[in-house]
């Protein structure tokens, strides 16, 4: 379980096929900030950009750290597949503060970013989420964006799902990777771990 609270920004450095074929996944080498790794230990879970990966081999004093990834996981998320900056969180303890929701590290869908501005001294994130995810979305509730928990301000629906609305403020800006969106862009999404319980309680068969 994670809280959608960047601890740190890291950078895939290397991409390595696992296989010879698209049915098999990515090696990635990660490299985190300096003494990221030193409570690291190996099959820890370190959610990159909302989803959750194993490390598989680390160097603490290297501060790098590599991850399998399945070709299952390269469809259902984006921006795990070529180097770049990357969101880093670390599995939560079980007395760590809970400072933003219950995150599962599991990715529900792609979302587009649709519109990202300056408002004022904070910027407005829009994005536009898939049919299958908008009737989990709503207004004052919680999504993960590229692993970041946030709070949903405004909610349109539209014909082909719904588009969200986010108020970025410039700390969030400055410490993930969130700063550098541009409209056109995909981002990992992942819906509230309540709503999904709700919204099972409400459709599945009622036992006789």
């Amino acid at each position: 379980m994670f809280t959608g609270i960047i601890s740190g920004l890291g950078r895939i450095e290397s991409v390595r096929p696992l296989g010879a074929d698209a049915s098999h996944g990515l090696q990635l080498t990660l490299q985190a900030p300096d003494h990221y790794l030193d409570d690291v230990q190996l099959g820890d879970s370190i959610s990159l950009n909302g989803a959750c990966m194993t490390v598989t081999t680390f160097d603490a004093a290297a501060s790098r750290f590599t991850i399998d990834i399945s070709a299952e996981s390269l469809a259902r998320t984006s921006g795990l597949d070529a180097t770049g900056a990357v969101n880093l969180e670390k599995a939560m303890r079980a007395n760590d503060r809970l400072g933003g929701h219950m995150v599962s590290g599991h990715v529900d869908g792609i979302g587009t970013v649709s519109h990202f501005a300056p408002v004022g001294e904070s910027w407005e994130l829009r994005i536009l989420t898939p049919r299958e995810l908008a009737r989990f979305i709503a207004y004052k509730g919680s999504i993960t964006v590229n692993g970041v928990s946030l709070t949903v301000n405004r909610v349109i629906d539209v014909p082909d799902g719904c588009e969200l609305s986010i108020n970025l403020i410039p700390h969030t800006l400055e410490h993930t990777t969130l700063g550098t969106l541009k409209a056109g862009q995909r981002v990992n999404l992942e819906i509230d771990l309540i709503a999904r319980y709700v919204e099972r309680m409400l459709t599945a068969p009622k036992a006789n």
